[in-house]
């Protein structure tokens, strides 16, 4: 009995057409996997060194299958190439490049080769339909999805969305939050990327854009554009931070998210599994805003320092706990939310700190300058904090103190002056003794006093230098030079100047190659 093709040409169409729909994908792109499993079971008959390909016509379902053989100047292979002449018998006007074309008989599709070409259509189908998925969603991130769970394995849920799979790891859930078949979850598509499996959609329901996204659809006025939602911070299920700006002089940010008797701001709540939400009004100003973050507490005053991006905040000592919050969740919160680093200190201890820091920069002016308590004293009022500043400022500036004049003033600068000269000879003196190269002693930015530590850590040529990274160099906790008051642009322009003499060294060896006969 005849097995040619089982099913009958204008069946094999509606087949196509069928899948098609059901699973969301072109028509062709199933004709297709159908043509290369009738070619993969010709391949396996006819041999798999030959080219044979299957066609489907679009209009009819005919299947057509034939053997391609290039017409070449030289033979390579024999079984999908022909040399020029032969081919130019079967075909007068053919040309190098171009191919003779066999018509192949039916194949009679026996139980494996049934089951191959199965498998290869079910395979490529699959291929398809994750393309059509990864199109549809890869420009949807950070849109919120409705979807039912279809299972659960080792805490991670998959989610079906309906023309679509997503998967919600463990980690991206709610901590406690547990789910079952058939539950109904909402989240955010947080990714869509491509993976050696296939497109992959995976979601979040502890991202700070969900909540974002929440608020949007709770509030009308962030979905016109009336209200910014500027910054938001999560310690997903327990506490989170949104800061909220309105464009609108007659609308008050905070009061519109938090809705009449709360209902706004219980809806995104009750999504959130209780998590408790503070809304901030932001502040283009980093001191407001940074005070607005640490909410609830009071904050009695703050300091700035721009270049490190941290902030000193002081908080009278009634106020520290709820100020530094449960395990320091709300400072945490507040530093992730502001994008600055804060330091919490109760009024006592700043005071403290200052009284030290006081008395430590007295001692200092009082041993370098020779003078006694009282100038040590004034210069440290005046904002002095080093021998530098009293040793290169105006003497203009140093007159203007209370108690000073121009002679008093000239005599304090040149004091600093001999001092540092002697102190940078000492330096010099220890930076030679251990070692350290004269070229590397000529980078600008690095004082003598960088070079000494620099030594004693072992770091003495230019090539020791220029292997460092600038978190070594200038890392707050461990970095050789922390402390020294240089910016991480300065770290990586010392090291890019240590590194200088690599790149002369290969352009000078390429400019005196020497030439060869």
């Amino acid at each position: 009995m005849d097995t040619t093709i089982a099913v009958p040409r204008l069946e094999l169409l509606q087949v196509a057409d069928a899948v098609a729909r059901e699973k969301g994908i072109e028509r062709d792109e199933v004709l297709e996997a159908m043509e290369q499993a009738i070619q993969k079971a010709g391949r396996s008959k006819y041999g798999h060194e030959h080219d044979i390909r299957a066609r489907i016509d679009r209009k009819n379902g005919e299947i057509r299958l034939m053997r391609y053989r290039e017409a070449v100047e030289t033979v390579e292979n024999e079984a999908t190439q022909l040399p020029l002449p032969v081919a130019q018998r079967l075909n007068p006007e053919i040309k190098p490049g171009e191919f003779i074309v066999d018509e192949l008989p039916p194949i009679d599709f026996g139980r494996i080769a049934a089951q191959t070409a199965k498998q290869v259509i079910v395979q490529k189908v699959r291929e398809a339909e994750r393309k059509r998925q990864f199109d549809e969603y890869k420009n949807r991130k950070s849109e919120i999805v409705n979807g039912l769970v279809k299972r659960v394995e080792f805490g991670n849920v998959s989610v079906d969305l309906g023309r679509a799979e997503a998967m919600l790891r463990r980690d991206e859930l709610l901590p406690r939050e547990t789910f079952r078949n058939g539950d109904r979850v909402r989240a955010l598509i947080y990714d869509v990327r491509e993976e050696p499996r296939g497109p992959q959609i995976f979601l979040s329901r502890t991202h700070p854009d969900f909540m974002a996204k929440l608020f949007a659809q709770e509030v009308p006025e962030i979905y016109d554009g009336i209200i910014e939602i500027k910054a938001v911070a999560r310690d997903p299920g327990s506490r989170a931070k949104i800061a909220v700006l309105s464009n609108d002089s007659g609308i008050d940010p905070v009061g519109a998210c938090v809705g009449m008797r709360g209902s706004r701001v219980q809806a995104v709540v009750g999504e959130l599994q209780g998590e408790k939400i503070d809304i901030i009004p932001w502040s283009p100003d980093p001191a407001t805003f940074v005070v607005n973050a640490l909410a609830p507490a009071e904050v009695a005053k703050v300091v700035l320092d721009e270049e490190t991006r941290r902030i000193e905040v002081v908080v009278p000592e009634s106020q520290l706990s709820l100020a530094i919050g449960r395990r320091g969740q709300n400072v945490r919160l507040a530093s992730m939310l502001t994008g600055w680093n804060i330091d919490i200190l109760t009024e006592e201890e700043e005071s403290e700190r200052r009284s030290e820091e006081m008395r430590t920069r007295s001692q200092m002016f009082i041993e370098a300058l020779d003078v006694d308590d009282v100038i040590a004293h004034l210069l440290v009022t005046e904002g002095f904090t080093n021998i530098e500043e009293v040793a290169f400022v105006p003497i203009e500036e140093l007159a203007s103190i209370e108690g000073f004049d121009e002679n008093v003033a000239g005599e304090l600068r040149e004091r600093a002056r001999v001092f540092l000269q002697e102190q940078n000879a000492k330096l010099s003196a220890r930076r030679r003794e251990l070692g350290v190269d004269d070229a590397l002693a000529g980078i600008e930015r690095l004082t003598p006093a960088m070079l000494v530590t620099l030594g004693e850590n072992g770091i003495k040529t230019l090539d020791d230098l220029a292997d460092l990274s600038s978190g070594e160099l200038i890392d707050e906790k461990d970095g050789i030079l922390r402390g020294s008051g240089l910016s991480e642009t300065d770290a990586n322009n010392i090291i890019m100047a240590a590194r200088a003499h690599w790149f002369e060294g290969e352009t000078l060896a390429g400019a005196v190659a020497p030439a060869t006969s």
